[in-house]
């Protein structure tokens, strides 16, 4: 018995750390924008952008767990304006990105390299967070692994919460992989024009990523 639910535990951690990098891993506009944040700013800034998308991550997967076949239903009407609304703030940060990296350019004439940061941790946490919760398809995602899941036998709660652990840490770590990315590529073109076109890049790809989401939202 005692070895039975060991078992489960550990398929629970293994499930928990395969849908938090499942869902992780594809480079979309959150993350494209996770890593030009980085590169712009610090890596502690990045690590709390990174933090700020692995919590939503995280917070889905506990709402899928404990809500079940409820899930799909509740979101499935909202879908559509939150896609709108996702993808209408990643243009705009996208945007705001492309003309703060003109400006400064204009102005490193006489001067080094800008060293402020244009948000704080904190706000960076936060608007990564938002971000992240706006994305539906994060909460279907683990809604579906969750229902695919299930069995006629009662929930173990033990196992629900090692399952969204391991996807809050399996987010966190590939996340953080990638803020780290964004720091060394901030390093690296430690030039001001090398910074101008790497945020405007950037920017466009944001864009872009935000633009498809907006496509396949009809």
């Amino acid at each position: 018995m005692e070895v039975d639910s060991s078992a489960s535990v550990i398929a629970a951690l293994v499930a928990g750390l395969i849908a938090g990098y499942g869902i992780a891993m594809p480079v979309g506009a959150v993350a494209t924008y996770l890593v030009a944040l980085t590169a712009r700013t610090t890596l502690r800034i990045g690590a709390f952008a990174a933090f700020g998308v692995a919590t939503a991550d995280g917070l889905y997967a506990l709402i899928a767990s404990l809500a079940g076949s409820a899930v799909t239903p509740v979101i499935q009407p909202i879908m559509p304006p939150l896609r709108w609304a996702s993808a209408l703030v990643l243009i705009a940060l996208a945007v705001r990105a492309a003309a703060r990296a003109i400006r400064q350019y204009s102005k490193i004439q006489t001067t080094t390299r800008a060293s402020e940061a244009p948000i704080s941790p904190v706000r960076a946490y936060l608007t990564l967070l938002g971000l992240t919760v706006m994305n539906p398809i994060t909460l279907i995602y683990f809604a579906a692994l969750v229902l695919g899941s299930q069995t006629t036998a009662a929930p173990d709660y033990l196992e629900q919460a090692v399952f969204v652990l391991a996807a809050f840490a399996a987010s966190a770590s590939w996340q953080l992989l990638l803020a780290s990315g964004g720091a060394l590529l901030g390093r690296t073109l430690t030039g001001s024009r090398g910074r101008l076109v790497t945020a405007v890049t950037s920017s466009t790809v944001i864009c872009a990523l935000a633009l498809h989401l907006l496509i396949t939202a009809h």
